[in-house]
């Protein structure tokens, strides 16, 4: 292995040495997606169909190209932290979400074949609160 100085692993490599410190929790993780998604708020992105009637393998593997998995997927820091993909099951576990609350977050049954980024990011938010589901999420809209 070569030693190189950081300014040298500039030039090769988007090095983020604040990721460690930015998204250390759950709820750091949530914000941060959230807030990725609202950066282009009205981004069409592509909702995931059906995922309460598959198998959990194959829901395991289910991606979208430009759902918000992949703005989430996008994002260099949440990489270097160890999001492997853009897949239903990396973003269960990286984002530490359940099958019903990442199912409120991406399923088409609840937003479409489409779904805005800025109504994507406060389905997000909603998913931080204990009390998931419709008030959480309609209270997550109207505060950010």
């Amino acid at each position: 292995m070569k030693h190189q100085t950081l300014d040298q692993l500039h030039t090769v490599a988007d090095v983020h040495a604040e990721a460690t410190d930015l998204v250390a929790t759950r709820s750091q993780r949530l914000e941060r997606w959230a807030k990725l998604l609202e950066k282009n708020p009205d981004r069409r992105l592509e909702a995931l169909t059906g995922t309460e009637y598959k198998s959990p393998e194959i829901r395991e593997k289910m991606r979208y190209n430009d759902s918000p998995l992949t703005v989430a997927f996008e994002d260099p820091i949440f990489r270097a932290q160890g999001l492997r993909d853009d897949t239903y099951g990396e973003a269960r576990r990286f984002f530490e979400l359940t099958d019903w609350q990442l199912h409120e977050i991406v399923c088409h049954c609840h937003v479409g074949a489409t779904i805005r980024a800025r109504w994507a990011a406060s389905r997000v938010r909603a998913a931080m609160s204990e009390r998931f589901g419709f008030f959480a999420w309609l209270r997550g809209t109207f505060m950010h």
